[in-house]
């Protein structure tokens, strides 16, 4: 047959018939895709069973580019073997592109050299599928065409000198060697599924039909559809729709059903979260047992959203530099280190523990000496950090590939429960990347930790994996994805005219005169109008019933179907909603009235904890009940530098230190400079601040100090007798703990209890029914000296003052006289009685004291009934830009 000629057609039938015969061990089909040649397997297999067979010879069906690299390896055992170059793998080419393009003039511009090899590697495979390699550099283009071509030419050069090949190239060599003996060749081939054969694909063919080699054509049956067209007001709606139609076509005994979504990739997530809850009712009910589900969808994710190779990399991380503490609290809790499950409960409290004390960035070093309460986690660690000298220097792939093999040996990784199905697919992936990472000895050159974690990570992220299950009868698929699959029913959504036909994407790296005179698909609109039409053609010659649809609205944006769909009859969608668990509940409900607003009293005046119980008992009873009783509290997030209680604490150490050294107004006469310096370095090391957060803070407490002693300064004479004191208070029966930050006896008489504040105090936050601070007036009531002034110490930049009451006018600048001190008093202890009373007695009403003023902050949303309707209030106040 002449070169370039028509190739035959065969029917898939008669192609089975072939497969089945006497000639089947020298037929070989090839497919453009992986997923095509499973597709095609499967129905082969099926069509053997409908024969009533048992056993038969497998089909040789593979995907073109395993089909070539087969007769490459057959080579490679032959007496050709010296002369033929290397194949690379996809790692080491890769890994090419990024020296060639470190070596350029553009590789220190660029933001991200592994995203740009991808980007090389993927318009090198074009090039050559499509014959314009050898034009590279010829024809003008923009600077990025100009750049792929110098990297190429530095690329091709470097595989000449490593004597390699790879994948894009491979084709054109094996061309060659078809005429040679050793070369395992069929007698026939069988290419199938090509609605368009790229040039590099036919030039193999024909280089097969010279070397006497029979290659047909076979293309996907044609069935005559019934079609329909739907149009949902939302994508959402849309997709739940498809779902449920899925699942009534599977009930129907409907054997295959197609879903096309277009931007799969991008949709993942919400089309399993759909697709489970349609396919799967209580498909998350940890009672029921973990099966195969009813559906593939065909897109992997990137290994790297894997929980296992996660926690691997995390580990590996750890093991060889500073790491976010939100790594280090998902590997304490993690299932697969060694010893997860007996210390289960104890891992679960140390990372509530480290939550409190831990950096927002750890070292294992730092981890291991604040890992308390799991002595074998504790021991993994310290077996993990004996191994870290070993990752210091630089070394090759290989190394450091045995090297992360020991450190997560010696981490008891992947755990001591045994592994479900998916799970031990992906700690088989793990292993391939892992692998495949130490292959890059050949071409690598010897690298320090950072950079080798940088490559295997994004070895892993490039790699998308899906476990394998066994043949579902519900197949979600992309696009492109479904070109040339038979089904029995094929639902296509998302036509709209802006997806439907795909837009023209040139590469960027190729110049476009060159892709448009090869006639790459992708490469201009009309090419790209030409494959829409002959892919929809195909979806409707697919299946014997198939539904297109698309969605009306985007948000406030109006949506039309594309054109290509418009002469197919609109139908009207039927109502397909299907009782789901959430019905079933509610529909069975039982409601019982309880009133859970009273608890048990306590059964002792034991002391109950500090003065904030009485806080929170006026903000909310039930606040008071669940910190207090419950223990109930959020947890923590470790935040770079000083958060908000260790600037706390940083202002109440300085003071304590600055008036310990004072001592009182005397020590305001004299230059007050070292004395400040003195207690802003007390209270940087009490909090103990590492650098350069301590030096900032350090500098700031100054500034603060220096600033506040001038407020002092106005003050009558007082001399300070107390600070930072704790005391014991007795409210209502219950013994309180308190802690008096500052106690003056004033010149004028009696003693002025103070309480520094950095935020915006007001005296208002001790009147009333149910005060929001009634720590104050509680010291001022249980103090033992005549308390004659209470008053907040604003130490706030720029607004530094005191605020409160006193007895007497003109006691401390800026604390009023009350009209009637005792009656303040009594009202004070009324209200503080009442408090302690209340909470004593098992109240616990859900009774925010401001309504949503009051639960927007609060930890405890999650125990409380109102939550979900603070949640819509929330809603409300912020459309309206309010907050109440």
């Amino acid at each position: 047959m002449a070169e370039g000629a028509e190739l035959p057609d065969i029917g898939k039938p008669e192609l089975f018939s072939v497969l089945a015969g006497d000639h089947a061990a020298s037929t070989t089909v090839v497919t453009p895709n992986r997923r095509l040649a499973h597709e095609l397997t499967r129905e082969f297999s099926e069509a053997q069973q409908q024969l009533g067979l048992q056993a038969w010879q497998t089909a040789d069906i593979l995907p073109f580019g395993a089909f070539v690299e087969r007769l490459y390896e057959d080579a490679l055992y032959s007496d050709a073997a010296p002369r033929l170059p290397l194949l690379l793998a996809p790692v080491q080419s890769w890994e090419l592109w990024q020296s060639a393009i470190r070596a350029s003039e553009w590789g220190g511009l660029l933001l991200s050299l592994a995203s740009t090899a991808e980007d090389c590697s993927r318009a090198w495979n074009l090039v050559h599928e499509w014959g314009i390699a050898d034009a590279l550099g010829k024809l003008p283009g923009n600077e990025d065409a100009r750049a792929f071509a110098e990297w190429a030419a530095a690329y091709v050069e470097r595989c000449r000198k490593d004597r390699s090949t790879d994948a894009a190239r491979l084709p054109d060599m094996v061309a060659g060697l078809l005429g040679e003996s050793f070369c395992g060749k069929p007698t026939s081939i069988v290419a199938f599924g090509y609605d368009v054969m790229p040039p590099q694909t036919r030039r193999f063919l024909d280089a097969c039909l010279s070397n006497g080699i029979e290659v047909l054509r076979c293309s996907a049956k044609v069935t005559t559809a019934r079609a329909v067209r739907f149009i949902y007001p939302s994508a959402r709606e849309e997709l739940d729709a498809a779902a449920h139609w899925a699942r009534a076509q599977v009930e129907a005994g409907v054997g295959r059903v197609g879903i096309v979504i277009p931007e799969l990739g991008a949709r993942r997530k919400e089309v399993a979260r759909v697709f489970a809850r349609v396919m799967e009712p209580g498909y998350n009910d940890p009672r029921i047992v973990r099966r195969t589900p009813p559906y593939n969808i065909s897109l992997g994710a990137p290994l790297t959203d894997h929980a296992l190779v996660n926690a691997a990399l995390a580990l590996l991380e750890l093991a060889s530099e500073e790491v976010d503490f939100d790594h280090a609290s998902k590997l304490v809790r993690s299932p697969f280190l060694g010893g997860a499950e007996s210390e289960f409960a104890a891992r679960a409290r140390l990372d509530a523990a480290l939550r409190r004390k831990a950096p927002a960035l750890i070292t294992l070093g730092k981890l291991i000496a604040l890992t308390e309460g799991a002595p074998a986690l504790r021991s993994l660690f310290e077996s993990v950090f004996a191994l870290t000298k070993q990752g210091a220097g630089e070394r090759s792939p290989n190394e450091w590939g045995r090297y992360f093999s020991d450190v997560l040996a010696a981490a008891g990784f992947p755990g001591e429960r045994g592994l479900d199905s998916d799970e031990f697919q992906t700690l088989a992936k793990w292993n391939d990347c892992l692998a495949a990472f130490a292959r890059l000895e050949r071409v690598a050159p010897r690298m320090p930790v950072s950079r080798a974690l940088a490559r295997l990570r994004h070895i892993c992220a490039q790699t998308p994996f899906q476990p394998e299950t066994p043949d579902a009868p519900v197949q979600v698929l992309g696009i492109l994805e479904s070109a040339g699959l038979e089904f029995d029913g094929l639902w296509v959504s998302g036509l709209t005219d802006e997806a439907w036909p795909l837009p023209a994407r040139l590469n960027p790296f190729v110049p476009p005169a060159l892709q448009h005179r090869a006639g790459i698909p992708e490469a201009s609109p009309v090419a790209a109008l030409a494959q829409a039409v002959r892919i929809t053609a195909g979806w409707l010659g697919a299946a014997q019933e198939v539904v297109v649809s698309h969605p009306a609205m985007d948000e406030d944006r109006l949506l039309i179907g594309s054109p290509l769909i418009v002469d197919i009859p609109e139908g009207v969608p039927e109502k397909t909603e299907r009782e789901t668990w959430r019905d079933r509940i509610h529909a069975a409900r039982q409601l019982e009235s309880l009133a859970d607003g009273q608890a048990l009293p306590l059964p002792t005046r034991l002391p109950q904890g500090g003065t904030r119980i009485l806080a929170d008992q006026a903000a909310c009873p039930f606040r008071a009940f669940a910190r207090h009783r419950l223990g109930a509290e959020a947890l923590e997030e470790p935040v770079a530098g000083p958060d908000a209680r260790t600037r706390g604490q940083l202002l109440h150490s300085l003071m304590r230190a600055l008036w310990t050294e004072l001592g009182g107004s005397a020590g305001l006469a004299a230059d007050c400079g070292r004395a400040i310096s003195k207690a802003a370095q007390v209270a940087v090391t009490e909090a103990r601040l590492d650098e350069p957060f301590a030096g900032m803070e350090r500098a700031r407490l100054e500034k603060l100090a220096r600033e506040w002693l001038e407020v002092e300064r106005t003050r009558p004479p007082f001399e300070v007798v107390a600070v930072e004191q704790k005391r014991t208070l007795e409210v209502a029966g219950l013994q309180i703990r308190g802690r008096i930050d500052r106690l003056d006896r004033l010149a004028s008489g009696g003693h002025a209890l103070i309480d520094y504040k950095t935020g915006k105090p007001t005296p208002n936050e001790w009147m009333g029914a149910r005060p929001d601070d009634p720590q104050l007036p509680l010291y001022a009531l249980a103090a033992d000296e005549d308390i004659t002034a209470v008053a907040f110490a604003k130490l706030r930049t720029g607004e530094m003052k005191y605020l409160g009451f006193s007895d007497r006018p003109d006691s401390i600048p800026g604390v009023r006289a009350a009209k009637d001190w005792g009656a303040l008093l009594s009202g004070w202890k009324d209200e503080v009685e009442s408090l302690g009373a209340a909470f004593a007695g098992g109240d616990a009403r859900v009774d925010p004291k401001k309504g949503l003023q009051t639960c927007r902050y609060c930890d405890l949303q999650p125990l409380c009934r109102v939550y979900e309707r603070i949640d819509d209030a929330l809603e409300s106040a912020d459309a309206e830009g309010g907050d109440d």
